[in-house]
């Protein structure tokens, strides 16, 4: 896989990040362990996770996800090779995005990844409760401690990445350097309208994650197939008219790039203005195929996409 730099970083991560949510969720420590084995020798390096997953799991508190890439960490020795992204907000005991919990939360997430440093710290969601010169004091700190690396956000409006920016700039502080929003082929209205002004003119990326619609995206679902998925009860505001109509487009510019769906429905993704490295998960390696695939669409396929 190629590698592609991450702006205002000195960071080059590949061209599809793998997502963490399903670490001790759909897919144990040994399934886990072997698909990121199988990620780093195909020439991945971008790995995403949170302090919250899997906490919506029965018997779960969240951490799962961390605790899983934590023991690859120590058993692979890789954590030079591997760019790791955890969040922090969203966890019902380390809510929200006060100095106090940001630095907790980020202590709590070191140990479980037992690493001693964090590559990407994204805020998980926007929290108007706390100012943001508070938050982003608190990721300044993190960062001159050797804590973390970068700072980014997720579900942010354009306005407040703009707001954040600005309070940045003028207090000295650590600049988000990314964000990770829902993006993909259906979920597109939001995305275009919004975040895509502000970050082409703040000139940073966008990490999006569902970039597969939930697994819609890869095909697997399809009219009159029942299909043995956690997430295949959520699938029926996609089993539309449009969403068959969109998925027999994919099937097509596969079929014509010898790839699978999932690798077609992320190059449209990657050819999107602002979008760096999508996210994609993976509850086993012959998924992990599927997803990985580098496939460069014409302007005539991109436009059948719409």
């Amino acid at each position: 896989m190629s590698l592609i730099n991450l702006p205002n970083t000195d960071l080059a991560v590949s061209h599809v990040c793998l997502g963490g949510n399903v670490f001790g969720w759909t897919t144990d420590e040994p399934q886990g362990h072997a698909i990121l084995n199988e990620f780093l020798e195909l020439g991945g390096n971008f790995v995403d996770t949170a302090d919250v997953y899997s906490a919506w799991a029965p018997g779960h508190v969240g951490g799962e996800s961390e605790t899983i890439i934590g023991t690859w960490l120590k058993a692979s020795g890789k954590r030079s090779d591997v760019v790791i992204a955890t969040k922090v907000a969203k966890l019902a005991t380390r809510p929200g995005l006060s100095r106090a919990n940001i630095i907790a939360a980020c202590d709590d997430s070191l140990k479980r990844l037992q690493t001693d440093y964090i590559d990407f710290y994204y805020a998980h969601e926007d929290d108007q409760t706390v100012p943001l010169e508070e938050t982003l004091a608190a990721f300044t700190e993190l960062r001159d401690a050797g804590k973390i690396r970068y700072a980014a956000a997720s579900n942010y409006t354009g306005a407040r990445l703009t707001e954040a920016s600005n309070v940045s700039k003028a207090n000295g502080l650590i600049e988000y350097v990314a964000l990770q929003n829902e993006y993909n082929l259906l979920e597109r209205d939001v995305y275009e309208a919004d975040s895509i002004p502000a970050l082409e003119e703040l000139g940073i990326p966008s990490v999006p994650y569902w970039a597969l619609a939930s697994g819609f995206l890869t095909g697997k679902y399809r009219a009159g197939v029942t299909v043995d998925s956690v997430r295949a009860g959520g699938m029926g505001r996609y089993a539309t008219d449009e969403g068959w109509a969109l998925l027999a487009k994919l099937d097509s510019i596969a079929a014509a790039h010898s790839t699978t769906v999932s690798a077609v429905a992320l190059a449209w993704l990657r050819q999107q203005p602002t979008v760096l490295s999508p996210i994609a998960s993976a509850r086993t390696i012959e998924q992990l195929h599927e997803i990985l695939p580098e496939v460069t669409l014409t302007a005539y396929e991109l436009k059948v996409l719409g």
